[in-house]
C-alpha cells in the first residue's frame, strides 16, 4: 500500500511540473467551418473531418405592388392584342389607352341640309360629321368642353397650322394657377403640346379644332371648349378640309 502511494505521488508532481499546452487536448485543432452564405451563422466542426457548411436558403421577398398593373386585352382589330393601362390605386379614375369603337373614323350615313364639305359637331354624343354628297359623312370621335366651357355657334376656319405652339390665355392661366397649375406663357409646337399635331382657328375667337396628347379623353367633356380629336384623325381632316370651310357646333 504503501509502494502504490509513493508511485501515484510521483506522476501527480510530474504532471504538475509539465507546462499546460493549449493543444494537449487534442491531437490536431478543430476547424471552423465558415457557411458560404454569409448570412447563415457559423459552423463548428469538432471533430478531425470535414464537413460541407450548413447554408440557409434565402427567404422570398414577396414583390411590391405597384401603381401600375399592365395587362393585355383581347384582339379588337387584326388580332393584334391591345396593351391596357390601369391605374389600379382605389379612388382614382382609370386611365386606358384603348379608345371605344365608335370614335374611329367611319363612313356614316348622315342627312342634313348642310352642303358637302361642311363640318357639323354634335358636342352631346362627342362627334364631328364631315358632310359628303349622297347623304354620307366621315365621322369622328371629339373631346368637348368641359360643363361651364360649353358653346354653340357658327364659324369658319380661318387658319390652319401643322405642329401648332400654344399660348394659353390670361384668364387660362389666372384660374389654373388658382388650382396649383401653373402654365407656361407659350409652348412651342411639338409632341408634348396639348394642341397636339394640327390646328384649325375658327374665326376670330380662342377655339380650335385640334389634336391631343391626350387620346383617352376622346368622348369627354374635358377641354376649354376647343374640340379635340386624335392626332392621326385631325390630321386626316385636317387634308380635307380649306380655309373657309364653315363649322356648325350644336
Amino acid at each position: 500500500m504503501m509502494k502504490q502511494s509513493i508511485l501515484l505521488g510521483l506522476g501527480v508532481a510530474t504532471l504538475l511540473a509539465a507546462p499546460a499546452l493549449a493543444t494537449d487536448r487534442y491531437q490536431t485543432r478543430p476547424p471552423v467551418i465558415i457557411s458560404a452564405d454569409l448570412s447563415a451563422p457559423w459552423v463548428m466542426q469538432l471533430g478531425g473531418s470535414t464537413v460541407q457548411p450548413v447554408v440557409y436558403p434565402r427567404p422570398v421577398a414577396p414583390q411590391p405592388r405597384g401603381l401600375f398593373q399592365q395587362r393585355a386585352s383581347r384582339p379588337l382589330f387584326g388580332g393584334r392584342p391591345v396593351q391596357t393601362v390601369a391605374n389600379v390605386r382605389p379612388n382614382l379614375p382609370v386611365i386606358r389607352s384603348t379608345l371605344d369603337p365608335q370614335y374611329f373614323p367611319q363612313m356614316v350615313d348622315y342627312q342634313t341640309k348642310e352642303r358637302p364639305g361642311t363640318i357639323v359637331i354634335d358636342t352631346n354624343n362627342r362627334f364631328l360629321y364631315l358632310v359628303m354628297d349622297g347623304g354620307k359623312a366621315r365621322r369622328y370621335g371629339v373631346g368637348v368642353g368641359k360643363p361651364g366651357f360649353e358653346w354653340a355657334g357658327a364659324h369658319t376656319i380661318t387658319r390652319k397650322e401643322e405642329w401648332p405652339g400654344w399660348t394659353p390665355p390670361s384668364e387660362m392661366i389666372t384660374r389654373e394657377a388658382a388650382k396649383g397649375h401653373y402654365l407656361p406663357a407659350h409652348m412651342e409646337g411639338g409632341t408634348g403640346n396639348p394642341l397636339g399635331a394640327r390646328a384649325m382657328y375658327l374665326g376670330s375667337t380662342l377655339y380650335r379644332i385640334h389634336g391631343t396628347n391626350a387620346p383617352w379623353t376622346i368622348g369627354s367633356a374635358v377641354s376649354s371648349g376647343c374640340i379635340r380629336l386624335r392626332n392621326e384623325d385631325v390630321s386626316d381632316l385636317f387634308d380635307r378640309v380649306k380655309v373657309g370651310t364653315r363649322v356648325i357646333v350644336m
